[in-house]
């Protein structure tokens, strides 16, 4: 019985549901909002400052680093003239002495050419004690740097970035795992190679690799993919700060663009960079027959090395929040922990991405890019009333009023989805075809949802309308199920609904003195209808006198 579970109270005529807080901290919302932007724009004196820098500087170091990028492309090619494999084969003897001495030499002389100031603690690992560099807080192109301190290790990179003129002849002589959107096998080939190179003793350079797989703010450690922890072998974590009063090197999803960035760098006196190398992690049994323990640990050490928090957000996040921005929604509003929540809720990407849609035409009357009660009723079509409340309270997960992208994924995949079964649609239907033809009349649709809404000059219309694809006036059973599927929030509605309904006949079974109201009332019967055949339909679905535990529509889980 409803009076038995915890989270419901009574109290007036209507019972209030109050949801246990705090809820699964699995589902909490990130600590962090959203760190793929950085909005900082720089202040009138920063500007003027670094003109006037510019002025002398942008043009001299922009001749020494072209001078530089011919040399290392001059010596890139040498290195890989007529080398057999094409990047099968690891360089070796002269031309890998080649790459790792001169292309070192002058990617340091690049940096510093450029007015970065690098400072290294900790010992860089060979390749026999760590194969793999796993690096971050991956924030910067400048992040390269790291490169010239570890021996021009191996990177992934695309496939694209190849055939680019001069960076692609010098990004080739690292011998690139190359990452190509075309094949569908992609990420399983470059894991491939991945453990390949890792477990080939020392044959092949060490591998470089940014776990984040995207830019962030530098704010928290997002998600580490697994592709440096599948192969199981040590790791060496590398830690990237730059600590400026002045930031110009922070490139993220939204904020100075990549010619800016190196346009503001390099009129900058200077820019300092520290780089940590962290003892090597050598992996235990566990770590290695699960590469997401491996990676968790790494991303914690690394964590609480840095002094910041750790999220659940990843590349897919990103793409989401772009999506929100081309649907004018607030770019944070995509950010969801997507492969938390895709896990835990057995989600797949193009199905959010789907819902996104949903959900910007909800909001898209409101400011701020969530939902209140108000778009909640106008995009079911509905008037606010006791059942409405009650779902959107069910959505409303930290009970602001509102209802962010995040609730709505989460409150569709846990609350609408499991109660939108062949089984309660199909009661629903039987509810609504009062006089057991096989239909449903705008007249039975409208005398069930006005009752059951408390609103007997409630307009239906265009809701049957939305339901009657075929436009004859009824509804037949295969109509109706096609809208419930499309739509399960009105399958959560209904649950609700009865949920009440049986609350409330409970609780008024439990009065020692009933009035004559009550006694009268539809909800005393367990009917919403005030005819006696509309009573006679209602109690098809919830009789009288029942006493079996009919919840099993409702939700379940304390989420």
């Amino acid at each position: 019985l409803m009076r038995n579970r915890p989270g419901w109270r009574h109290g007036g005529s209507m019972a209030q549901r109050v949801l246990p807080l705090p809820r699964q901290q699995s589902f909490c919302p990130p600590t962090i909002p959203n760190p793929f932007v950085h909005p900082r724009r720089l202040s009138a004196g920063e500007k003027l400052r670094t003109v006037l820098q510019g002025i002398i500087l942008l043009p001299l170091r922009a001749i020494c680093v072209a001078v530089i990028l011919l040399l290392a492309w001059l010596f890139a090619s040498i290195a890989t003239f007529q080398h057999p494999g094409k990047g099968s084969v690891p360089l070796k003897g002269w031309r890998r002495r080649m790459i790792q001495t001169t292309l070192s030499c002058l990617t340091h002389t690049l940096f510093f050419t450029m007015g970065f100031q690098v400072k290294v603690k900790g010992k860089v690992a060979s390749p026999l004690e760590a194969p793999i560099f796993v690096a971050a807080l991956h924030s910067s192109f400048f992040d390269a740097i790291i490169s010239a301190l570890t021996g021009m290790p191996s990177i992934v990179t695309r496939a694209e970035n190849l055939s680019a003129p001069v960076l692609g002849t010098i990004l080739s002589s690292l011998q690139p795992v190359a990452v190509s959107r075309q094949d569908p096998d992609s990420r399983k080939n470059t894991v491939t190679e991945i453990t390949k190179r890792a477990l080939s003793r020392g044959q092949w350079p060490q591998i470089l690799i940014f776990p984040e797989g995207t830019c962030t703010n530098r704010s928290c450690l997002i998600t580490f993919k697994q592709g440096a922890f599948v192969p199981r072998v040590p790791v060496q974590p590398v830690l990237l700060r730059y600590p400026n009063k002045l930031d110009t090197v922070t490139w993220t999803w939204q904020g100075y663009s990549l010619k800016e960035l190196c346009v503001m760098t390099v009129c900058q006196l200077f820019t300092r960079v520290e780089v940590e190398f962290l003892p090597v992690h050598v992996p235990t049994e566990d770590e290695k027959n699960d590469p997401i323990l491996f990676a968790n640990r790494v991303r914690q050490t690394m964590a609480t090395a840095l002094n910041v928090p750790v999220t659940d957000h990843t590349f897919e996040d990103c793409r989401l929040m772009i999506s929100a921005g081309q649907l004018t929604l607030p770019m944070e509003a995509g950010l969801v922990e997507f492969t938390k929540i895709s896990k835990k809720l057995n989600l797949k990407w193009n199905h959010v991405r789907e819902q996104l849609d949903t959900f910007a035409a909800i909001a898209s009357a409101s400011k701020g890019g969530r939902i209140g009660i108000e778009e909640f009723a106008e995009y079911l079509k509905l008037p606010i009333s006791d059942v409405l409340k009650e779902l959107f309270l069910l959505f409303d997960r930290n009970g602001d009023g509102t209802i962010d992208f995040r609730e709505y994924v989460i409150g569709l995949s846990i609350l609408c989805n499991p109660a939108n079964t062949e089984e309660t649609i199909q009661m629903a239907f039987k509810l609504f075809d009062m006089d057991e033809d096989g239909t449903i009349t705008e007249n039975e649709f409208a005398a069930i949802i006005q009752s059951a809404l408390g609103v007997p000059e409630l307009d239906v219309s265009v809701l049957f309308k939305e339901i009657d694809a075929d436009e004859t006036g009824k509804l037949s059973y295969d109509e109706f199920k096609n809208f419930a599927l499309k739509h399960p929030e009105y399958a959560k509605l209904f649950t609700t609904y009865l949920e009440l309904q049986r609350y409330q006949s409970d609780m008024l079974e439990e009065d020692d003195t009933e009035s004559p109201e009550v006694k009268h009332s539809p909800v005393r019967r367990c009917t919403i209808p005030v005819s006696e055949t509309m009573s006679i339909t209602r109690n098809k679905v919830c009789p009288e006198g029942s006493e079996e535990d009919n919840s099993s529509t409702s939700d379940k889980k304390d989420d």
